[in-house]
């Protein structure tokens, strides 16, 4: 029989584990030998804080990240068809939502292979559920095009959408543009419009505040630089 993958959660900041994770999740994790992650060393410097019923020598880590090709993924599914269970991790949050575990999962689906999704900190269902926006209808865009030009199109474009469909749009910003991704929504949404800036969430320094477009331009931008932030907006 094939092992099961488990999806763990990972805290979004500095911090024990103990401190954002469920003790039934930590107890997941102890046993385990096999993991994938993003990046090895972060991986161990966390399970070392998580707990492990092992010497963290003995694990076995295999790295998916951006840089992993679509051939290589394959082969991490050997430990699960030998029989191993194995935790997927990623570098914060839950694991296969913008993340690229979602395709070794893909993979685990394909195969009947047990997927087991642990329950931990989304900054994503956070700063909705924070941003007092419509939670019935809402859609996730990852990152904007980064190109000015090509930016306020998407933004354009998402805002129509977002109008239309009643919908809520969330996207994120590699943290050191987010003041040009603001800028950006200022100057090219409705001043009716309502923003939502979800910044360190659950972290010391969290602040979710949201805003009409027209308020925002009235008020001090946000402490948002160099700090993982979620953008939310809603027509």
């Amino acid at each position: 029989m094939s092992g099961t993958l488990y999806l763990i959660p990972v805290p979004l900041g500095p911090g024990q584990p103990a401190d954002a994770l469920h003790p039934n999740i930590l107890a997941t994790i102890r046993p385990l030998t096999h993991f994938v992650v993003e990046q090895a060393k972060s991986a161990r410097a966390f399970l070392k804080a998580a707990g492990t019923d092992h010497p963290l020598q003995e694990l076995v880590l295999e790295e998916l990240n951006e840089h992993t090709r679509a051939v290589d993924i394959e082969r991490l599914l050997a430990p699960l068809r030998a029989g191993h269970d194995v935790g997927l991790l990623s570098e914060a949050g839950c694991p296969a939502v913008a993340d690229p575990g979602a395709n070794l999962v893909a993979l685990a689906q394909h195969e009947g292979i047990r997927v087991v999704p642990l329950v931990g900190p989304s900054s994503l269902l956070l700063a909705l559920m924070a941003s007092g926006l419509n939670g019935q209808h809402f859609a996730f865009h990852g990152y904007l095009p980064a190109k000015e030009a090509e930016r306020r199109k998407a933004l354009s474009d998402l805002e129509s959408e977002s109008r239309k469909r009643l919908q809520t749009q969330l996207f994120i910003e590699t943290p050191y543009r987010n003041r040009a991704l603001f800028e950006a929504i200022l100057q090219t949404c409705q001043p009716s419009t309502r923003l939502c800036v979800a910044t360190d969430l659950t972290l010391p320094g969290e602040s979710v505040r949201t805003r009409r477009i027209a308020e925002w331009k009235k008020q001090t931008p946000p402490d948002f630089e160099r700090r993982p932030t979620v953008f939310l907006l809603l027509a």
